[in-house]
């Protein structure tokens, strides 16, 4: 018991420490001890009031994730929380680091809240589709204002400790050694006669009419919920604070946390915090494998990618030298950087002098030797197959022996790449995605002779520059747009048959997408897809395509950079318009090709769309392409603007049951262009056997 929770007793007060690294999560082992602890200090007449303190990085964050999907044993967080209500001597939290979720529970049922300067205390079980479950949200509104307890909860954000102290969540906010500071501020406060403050007791802080009050908010939380249910769950509990004694308001929040925690979203929401932490686990690459040292960069390339990877780089404090062609080019992809942090200062999110600071890591360059010092050389050039091995072969000759040569390649073969240099083992794939400085998904290509330490030190880095870093095998296309292909394939038909960009863009946007098949296709420039189209054409004959996408290309119409593709973009505007002209190259392909459409209902536009990527994805699992099922969900989670609460489209698939996906699968192998539709191996077995992919 003492290992996870120290007791020592300094001048009549206890000293209780909370002690699981990393985060201090409240597991079994841990709420046991502090029950203990408590008994302990509440029984010896030798103590006058007590701390609880966790270390200066870490008060606690919270639920022990270790526990997730793990029956609960007693006791559970409420019985600690019920003995720290029971006390009869002042119990003071110390706040180190940060309070989060039961963490944040805990500290609020002690008596006084002291916290060093940069602490953070927040609620965030919303983000994982439910509620804060001991007391949380009966205790938070009435000790701050109703309306910052309900915008704190519905939206997962942590508040810093001065805000905190400005509330009234935190009485003193406390420098230097936080342990001498909250021994000092218990006895300052038991010289003073300290009352024992419950927040149980307390008054909820409602300002003006609560029924007013709840109706506007709740307006508010729709809105901005999106579909979710845990907002709208936790506003309920928020008024039962305000209108229903303490322990009918804890009935209120248990029921609705047991509510919440079997919906569909909650249980995706978990899947995917779970699915981000696996991504780092590779079987053949344990977590002690040595790194190389990441110092100094190159990025070879600058333009919008280019560019966007180098701001990767500064914004985690590595120097990079941005190389182009020409010195127009490079000081093009600079200014485009620029005005990117400009935009990011205006809107208050980075301060002036950060900027200036990560624009000075950046040295910019005509020279392919100026890379010759960096450890890790990113090489963004145009997505030609000879084009980068040129590159490589040059790479190879002035890169310093250990540097990691690394190709930004989004569907070419990266072995093929590595062949062209005498030093395959130094290669591998870094795929970022498109804004590099925004997105979050990186996916690593694992080539054949890509080194371990190569790999362990691309992952590590990818961690460093706030990515989430999944590993691929070497296919074309990788996982994400291998996947996406057939997605693409299947929006093309549905237009072949009847449907129009906006129908389909509707109905997948309603089902959760971020934006439909057209509008992405136009944001990312339909002449890189064409481009992809035709190498197929030529190195796959038998690839069935409808040649709808080509036509609208060949008139020139790219998408948003040339203010057309599948719709109309206004000047300055990325709204998209129907336009009546694709409307007739649509009609018109139609006809040239002796096509009869048909209605099609929203249910099979999602269904064709999400299977296409499912079946696929089943592909790339069994071909050992993605290491596990949960890596697949996240690359479309970070990276395609996949629906959280769908959990990755593997997951959903799961969720549906597979044995109605295949059946789906083999209905549309009987409809328009079927033989697209073979169902992966993988999928007709876990699916006769009653398994799921994410098992």
């Amino acid at each position: 018991m003492s290992e996870v929770a120290q007791y020592a007793v300094r001048d009549g007060i206890a000293v209780i420490t909370l002690n699981n690294p990393p985060v201090n999560g409240l597991g079994n082992a841990l709420r046991s001890a502090l029950l203990a602890h408590l008994k302990k200090a509440e029984a010896d007449p030798a103590v006058k009031g007590a701390v609880l303190i966790g270390s200066a990085k870490a008060f606690s964050g919270g639920a022990d994730i270790r526990e997730f999907n793990q029956p609960r044993t007693k006791p559970d967080l409420p019985d600690v929380n019920d003995q720290q209500d029971a006390m009869k001597k002042p119990l003071v939290a110390a706040i180190g680091g940060f309070a989060l979720g039961g963490g944040l529970e805990l500290a609020l049922t002690c008596h006084y809240r002291v916290a060093l300067a940069k602490s953070q205390l927040g609620l965030p079980e919303v983000k994982l589709g439910i509620l804060p479950g001991s007391g949380g949200t009966q205790r938070l509104p009435r000790i701050v204002p109703m309306a910052e307890a309900v915008k704190m909860m519905t939206t997962g954000n942590p508040i810093t400790a001065d805000k905190a102290k400005q509330l009234g969540l935190v009485d003193e906010i406390v420098e230097g050694d936080l342990l001498d500071a909250a021994l000092s501020f218990t006895k300052k406060i038991l010289s003073e006669g300290a009352k024992i403050r419950r927040v149980r007791d307390m008054k909820p802080r409602v300002e003006g009419d609560p029924k007013a009050f709840f109706a506007q908010a709740r307006e508010m939380v729709t809105k901005e919920s999106k579909g979710y249910p845990a907002p709208l769950v936790i506003l309920g509990c928020a008024e039962a604070a305000a209108t229903l004694p303490f322990d009918e308001g804890r009935k209120v929040e248990r029921d609705g946390f047991a509510k919440l925690v079997a919906t569909s979203e909650s249980k995706a929401l978990r899947h995917m915090f779970f699915a981000e932490r696996q991504t780092a686990k590779i079987p053949d690459v344990p977590e002690d494998t040595p790194t190389r040292e990441v110092k100094k960069a190159a990025v070879i390339g600058a333009g919008t990618m280019g560019g966007g990877i180098a701001m990767s780089f500064v914004n985690a404090g590595i120097p990079v030298t941005l190389m182009d062609t020409t010195e127009d080019a490079v000081d093009k992809g600079l200014n485009k950087i620029a005005d990117n942090y400009l935009a990011t200062v205006a809107k208050g999110r980075l301060k002036q002098e950060d900027m200036n600071k990560r624009i000075s890591l950046i040295k910019k360059t005509t020279s392919l030797q100026d890379a010759s010092d960096a450890d890790i050389i990113v090489e963004a050039a145009f997505e030609r197959m000879d084009v980068k091995q040129e590159i490589f072969r040059k790479l190879d000759a002035i890169a310093k022996p250990g540097a990691i040569l690394a190709s930004n390649t989004s569907t070419l073969d990266v072995d093929q790449i590595a062949a062209a240099t005498k030093r395959p083992q130094d290669v591998i794939g870094t795929h970022f995605f498109s804004p590099a400085n925004v997105m979050r998904l990186l996916e690593v290509v694992r080539g054949k002779k890509t080194a371990k330490d190569v790999l362990a030190t691309t992952m590590k880095l990818g961690k460093a520059l706030k990515k989430v870093p999944v590993v691929s095998g070497v296919c074309d296309g990788f996982i994400g747009n291998r996947m996406i292909e057939k997605y693409g394939q299947q929006s093309l038909f549905l237009l072949d048959e009847g449907c129009s960009p906006q129908q389909v863009d509707a109905a997948a946007q309603k089902w959760g997408l971020a934006m439909g098949p057209f509008t992405m296709g136009d944001m990312a420039g339909l002449d890189i897809g064409w481009e992809i189209r035709k190498r197929r054409y030529k190195e796959r004959p038998d690839f069935v395509y409808s040649k709808v996408g080509d036509r609208i290309a060949e008139a020139g119409r790219y998408g948003q950079k040339t203010g057309k593709g599948w719709y109309l973009y206004q000047a300055g505007n990325r709204k998209p318009i129907p336009d009546p002209e694709v409307d007739k190259i649509i009609t018109d392909y139609r006809k040239e090709q002796g096509m009869k459409t048909r209605a099609i209902s929203d249910e099979e536009i999602v269904e064709r769309l999400i299977y296409a990527l499912v079946n696929e994805g089943a592909k790339i699992l069994e071909e050992g392409i993605a290491l596990r099922a949960s890596d697949i969900d996240m690359v479309y989670l970070t990276g395609y603007g996949f629906p959280p609460f769908r959990g990755g489209p593997m997951f959903y698939a799961d969720t549906v049951g597979l044995s109605k996906v295949l059946s789906s699968v083999e209905k549309f192998s009987k409809g328009y262009m079927g033989s697209v539709w073979k169902p992966a191996p993988l999928l007709v077995k876990l699916a006769k056997e009653g398994k799921t992919f994410n098992g």
